[in-house]
């Protein structure tokens, strides 16, 4: 007689998720920049911008200062895009629209 031993793994949220509720992106549809509020400071913090298709368009190292972000986005094309801000204090990932 054979056993099965099925394991099953469930997470409820992780820090990511809490933060990125904290942060605002405006203006959403943009158009030239996208301003990010509610980071921590930081000297170091990585900035990645992906399209829908998970191609890397944007990639930074960023100081942040007064909890603010300016991402200039006025070269890319009309539509979806992820944002990743990774630092040793944050890891955040948020979206915005591009018109």
């Amino acid at each position: 007689m054979k056993r099965l031993f099925i394991i099953l793994v469930f997470t409820v949220f992780n820090a990511v998720s809490l933060v990125a509720q904290e942060v605002k992106v405006f203006p959403n549809p943009a158009t030239n920049v996208i301003n990010v509020l509610g980071l921590k400071n930081d000297k170091n913090a990585a900035i990645t911008v992906r399209d829908s298709y998970g191609n890397q368009v944007i990639f930074h190292k960023w100081e942040i200062k007064r909890n603010a972000l300016n991402i200039p986005v006025f070269n890319l094309e009309k539509g979806l895009y992820m944002i990743t801000i990774q630092s040793e204090h944050q890891n955040i990932k948020t979206k915005f629209y591009k018109q």
